[in-house]
């Protein structure tokens, strides 16, 4: 059985963005039982992790690394057509990703206690965000 579902996001700029209820509910209408969910984001300047959900110091802290390792401005970039952020966004997506796979047992996405999924903002500005939920597997038979 295969289950897709889309959801579109809107950011206020650069952050991180929980969607692991929405993620969860594609996969409980999805009917699969035990198999696998993929979230694929639309775009090349975001880009989705899985993070720990409990303290949201440990996402601050993760943009502060990403800030100084890529950051905006910086004058070795040439590709600058949308502002300063516009190639440190490309670059940030690409070490971060653009799909996660996740297991899916029980019904239900199988994440770790402190694990929630979320779409990483890369750029300054507001954007609309798509994001593509599959889910595949063994269909539940209650």
């Amino acid at each position: 059985m295969i289950y897709q579902k889309r959801l579109d996001l809107q950011t206020r700029g650069r952050g991180t963005y929980e969607i692991t209820k929405e993620v969860m509910s594609a996969v409980e209408r999805s009917g699969v039982a035990c198999g696998l969910c993929h979230v694929f984001v639309h775009h090349t300047s975001a880009s989705l992790v899985l993070c720990e959900n409990a303290d949201s110091t440990v996402r601050h802290d993760l943009e502060s690394f990403m800030s100084r390792l890529v950051p905006d401005g910086d004058p070795i970039f040439k590709h600058t057509l949308e502002g300063p952020d516009d190639m440190p966004a490309h670059i940030r997506s690409i070490l971060s990703n653009m799909d996660l796979t996740v297991p899916v047992t029980g019904g239900r996405c199988a994440l770790g206690t402190w694990q929630g999924i979320y779409l990483w903002e890369h750029r300054a500005q507001p954007h609309h965000r798509m994001i593509t939920v599959t889910v595949h597997g063994n269909e539940r038979t209650d």
